[in-house]
């Protein structure tokens, strides 16, 4: 006897995954012009002014319920679209628009014939493509919504955007520019699937088509990203913590110093990229500290110190765990150490991979820079500039998708080309083999 067909219905979810991965199929053969049309239409709307009003009246909404569950003022931070905050992600929009095109750059060749030609006569290359289907799982930062599908989109993919129910009302009011622009050139909707304010039992759903969905990018705190890690059957790029350092080297400039550790931890407290740890050379701490206290002070800015530092001025003494630490706030350890060779290792036990830098007066061929930066293996490593530099507007890519502390197959900031794959293309006379 025949087993019985399965009639359990599909999960809506799904669903709406395999529209996605379909409509993939198509935006991964949109000519570059198309594709700038329409990041260029969505920046135009992001500029008009009844679009700017009824996306931060949604964000307002977001706010209110975010305040009144008690959010933290870090969270709140994030949470919050500004005119000001707009208008850069309209600015990021065009300068994606900009960037060159990755798919079908090639980036290796080989001639049929001649030097270097491989043995089987065959013209070979090897072309950039796009991945296919990728999902952003993120929490607060509504402002991912945009940079996501722009990044994904240029870069030939579909998205699945799921952010946090924190950000529901902002998101959907993103995403809807967003599939207007899409609709005014004829582009289907499920090139942009708002997940936003999904339930956790949706989100295991998602996690498993695999099938479906060729890469997960969880975005957000510790919990999200070790959740998503943990039960995606997807190949996943872990966005993790940002615990970033300065060492402030023996050759330092004082002043200097002050000014990029003080701007460092208080720009944006908040940000993955902002400053948790300062790394003093011992023989200027006597010179350095004090100044550095005092003007964290004046910022309002906690410093907990190790006993050395405690010595030098008034500060909260550290406890063991304020080393390793994403406060997220204005607050920042610092310790001194007594060669670059200890800030490394310190760097090497607490790090996350993240963002570090060095301020140095020693740039010279094999000094202290190039020392630092041959030894710390972080994504970026900055010399003589703050740890906030490593976003993806400021390097240069109009946006990112976040920064990977993986290393397989993206590192650090994410742009246009860690969200392609690379494939071979090989042309042949009539050969067999």
């Amino acid at each position: 006897m025949p087993a019985c067909a399965d009639t359990t219905p599909p999960h809506p979810l799904t669903e709406r995954v395999i529209a996605a991965k379909l409509a993939a199929r198509l935006v991964g053969s949109l000519s570059t012009s198309l594709k700038n049309a329409i990041l260029l239409s969505l920046a135009d709307a992001l500029d008009f002014p009844a679009n700017r009003q009824r996306i931060l009246a949604a964000n307002s909404d977001d706010m209110a319920a975010a305040r009144a569950a008690g959010f933290p003022e870090a969270k709140l931070a994030r949470l919050e679209l500004t005119a000001k905050s707009l208008a850069q992600l309209a600015t990021s929009l065009r300068q994606v628009a900009d960037l060159p095109d990755p798919i079908g750059r090639v980036t290796l060749e080989r001639p049929a014939t001649g030097p270097g030609a491989a043995p089987s006569g065959l013209h070979i290359r090897k072309v950039r493509a796009p991945l296919g289907v990728i999902a952003m799982i993120y929490e607060a930062r509504p402002g991912v919504t945009i940079d996501a599908f722009a990044l994904c989109f240029k870069s030939g993919n579909a998205c699945i955007l799921r952010g946090g129910k924190e950000a529901q009302h902002s998101n959907a009011a993103l995403a809807a520019l967003a599939h207007e622009a899409l609709a005014t050139h004829n582009i289907p909707e499920a090139s942009l699937l708002n997940l936003s304010g999904t339930s956790r039992e949706d989100l295991a759903h998602l996690l498993t088509l695999d099938q479906h969905i060729d890469l997960v990018i969880p975005r957000g705190g510790k919990d999200l990203i070790d959740l998503v890690c943990r039960t995606s059957r997807i190949p996943t790029v872990q966005h993790y913590q940002g615990i970033c350092h300065i060492f402030v080297d023996e050759s330092a400039d004082i002043e200097s110093a002050i000014n990029i550790c003080a701007s460092a931890k208080t720009s944006a407290p908040a940000t993955c990229n902002a400053l948790e740890c300062v790394l003093v050379h011992r023989n200027i701490a006597d010179s350095f500290v004090p100044k550095m206290v005092a003007q964290y002070a004046a910022l309002g800015v906690e410093v907990r110190g190790s006993p050395v530092i405690a010595a030098l001025g008034p500060v909260t003494p550290a406890k063991p765990d304020d080393f390793g630490r994403e406060f997220l706030d204005l607050t920042v350890a610092m310790r001194t150490v007594d060669s670059l060779d200890e800030a490394v290792d310190h760097i090497s036990t607490y790090g996350s991979n993240h963002t570090d830098a060095i301020l140095t007066g020693d740039t010279t061929p094999g000094g202290a820079a190039d020392r630092f930066i041959a030894a710390v293996r972080s994504s970026c490593v900055l010399v003589n500039a703050s740890t906030r530099f490593n976003d993806g507007f400021q390097l240069g890519l109009g946006a990112e998708i976040g920064i990977s502390t993986s290393r397989i197959h993206a590192y650090g900031v994410m742009g246009l080309e860690e969200l392609t794959t690379q494939r071979w293309i090989a042309v042949g006379t009539g050969q067999t083999r």
